[in-house]
């Protein structure tokens, strides 16, 4: 066992999934609003929820919450990517990283492996190794989040759009692996912590951010 951790990969696997399963949403608003965000709104611990729930008390420290959810969440993810590419680990290693930074965010240890939904952590990880189809994916993000006001719908239509971009600038694969095979793990599990809002949304009571 002391053999394996002493595995510089291991190590980077470990330090990603431990970071990014940090809950900055539920830390926040339990330290600076006193709200247990587990047991508020929609229970989730990601910026949507934060800033939902938190504005019926306080406006303003419900935008400032949000935004510092939003950026830890998708921050926490590049982290270890960042290190690992200094320290000049090979693409399937950097990919290895961004799934399990995103696994470590929805399925956090600190939470009994509850968690997020993993699009800020996501898109993070994906902005840093695929820029080109996530940006053109966070622009269908805003289009969406602009017209149907609803977080969880506009994150599975970006989602999708950075699934085909992905596809259409890289038809042989994402350089460096050959395959799109971590966008799919990511997207699955993105979409798998979905379920429960495209439940509510079928019965017309998932809520529009406003």
């Amino acid at each position: 066992m002391t053999q394996l951790l002493s595995n510089l990969n291991i190590q980077l696997y470990l330090a990603a999934y431990l970071i990014a399963g940090i809950p900055f949403g539920y830390l926040l608003a339990k330290t600076f609003a006193g709200v247990d965000i587990k047991q508020e709104g929609s229970g989730n611990i990601g910026a949507t929820n934060v800033l939902r729930v938190l504005k019926q008390r306080d406006p303003a420290l419900a935008r400032k919450l949000g935004a510092a959810t939003l950026f830890l969440d998708a921050v926490k993810g590049v982290l270890v990517l960042l290190v690992a590419k200094w320290l000049g680990a090979s693409p399937s290693t950097l990919w290895t990283i961004a799934v399990l930074a995103v696994w470590g965010h929805c399925f956090s240890i600190f939470l009994g492996f509850e968690g997020g939904k993993g699009v800020a952590t996501g898109f993070g990880v994906l902005l840093f190794l695929l820029p080109v189809p996530t940006l053109i994916a966070l622009a269908a993000w805003a289009v969406a989040a602009k017209t149907i006001k609803i977080s969880s719908l506009s994150s599975l239509i970006a989602l999708a759009t950075l699934l085909l971009a992905s596809y259409l600038l890289y038809p042989a694969g994402i350089p460096g692996i050959g395959t799109h095979a971590p966008v799919w793990i990511i997207a699955i599990t993105v979409f798998y912590k979905h379920i429960p809002n495209l439940v509510r949304l079928f019965k017309k009571e998932e809520a529009p951010v406003a």
